[in-house]
């Protein structure tokens, strides 16, 4: 990643948000969706949120509550993925993990249904309305929730930069195939760099929080 650390348009500057996807317990804990890499990336979350409390949004992927519930096609996927419906395996699990939930608030939360956190909710507007006009992404999966944000903040026109040593997966193979694609077939919409760069260029200070 050593050739693409850099920032190339500078620093994020103070119209910028800290996007963090689906750093959920369910994803953390020993359940069928656990992903191994989520405790090597945690830290540098915490790091970046630490600097940018204010300026951080927290997505949560909300599943069925039932096994056979959603429509059209989800509903075989909570057919296959009974084990993740919320009453099979607690309320709870849907939470943030416990290092990141002590920064809300001021963080806030944005929930989804589906991968994407632009489908069904007011994030866009949200943001928008707050004039964000940067988005450092972190978080998982690499290759689909972040892939699902990613693309859509491509489309809405966001800068976007890709923290990479803050983005986690559930296999070496498809987290590795995935960050080649986003250095090869988006290089022109997508910065990718590490935590030390982009808290170099982006340093916690005093900020106004979002517009509600």
């Amino acid at each position: 990643m050593s050739k693409s650390d850099i920032l190339r348009y500078g620093s994020p500057g103070e119209n910028a948000v800290h996007l963090c996807v689906d750093m959920q317990r369910m994803f953390a804990e020993a359940t069928d969706w656990k992903m191994p890499w989520l405790p090597r990336v945690l830290p540098n979350i915490i790091t970046i949120t630490a600097a940018h409390a204010e300026r951080t949004v927290f997505t949560r992927f909300i599943p069925a509550r039932k096994p056979g519930q959603g429509a059209g096609m989800w509903r075989h996927y909570y057919e296959r993925w009974a084990s993740m419906t919320i009453d099979l395996m607690g309320p709870d699990m849907v939470g943030l993990v416990p290092d990141l939930m002590k920064f809300v608030p001021p963080a806030r939360i944005v929930d989804k249904h589906v991968y994407s956190p632009w489908t069904g909710s007011a994030l866009h507007t949200q943001l928008r309305d707050a004039g964000v006009d940067t988005l450092a992404i972190t978080g998982g999966e690499t290759d689909v929730c972040v892939l699902a944000t990613m693309l859509g903040a491509i489309d809405w026109g966001f800068r976007v930069i890709l923290v990479t040593d803050a983005l986690c997966g559930s296999a070496d193979e498809t987290h590795d195939a995935t960050m080649d694609i986003y250095l090869k077939r988006f290089g022109e919409q997508v910065e990718t760099v590490t935590t030390d760069t982009l808290l170099e260029s982006w340093p916690g200070n005093e900020r106004g929080r979002m517009a509600s």
